[in-house]
């Protein structure tokens, strides 16, 4: 799995991260319940998440699955790091994962402030 350190991004007006996981597909089914609950329990658990998103591949879920996240700032991304729901998550669902991509961004625009 690919870590994260704090000083890989410099934040401007939120920080936005995307992850996207390839999953065993007999754990699909079970991958994406999990995720589902760590977005909820993100953007309900913490002030710093704006948006926590769970994308699947039009046409039907093919293993692949994407996250499209936005934190006020790098702080917040880190205390979501850090927070035992997404270390639940981590746990429950690292033997599902067969590879994992993750990319930060600065958000420099954004339509819905």
């Amino acid at each position: 799995m690919t870590s994260v350190q704090s000083s890989d991004v410099q934040s401007s007006d939120g920080c936005v991260v995307t992850v996207r996981f390839d999953i065993r597909p007999t754990d699909l089914a079970a991958f994406l319940a999990a995720v589902k609950q760590n977005a909820a329990q993100s953007v309900q658990a913490e002030p710093g998440c704006r948006r926590f998103d769970v994308l699947t591949p039009a046409g039907g879920p093919d293993g692949s699955v994407l996250l499209y996240e936005i934190y006020r700032d790098r702080a917040a991304f880190d205390d979501h790091l850090a927070s035992p729901h997404y270390h639940a998550f981590a746990r429950a669902t690292a033997d599902m994962v067969l590879a994992k991509a993750v990319g930060l961004y600065d958000l420099t625009e954004n339509a819905r402030p």
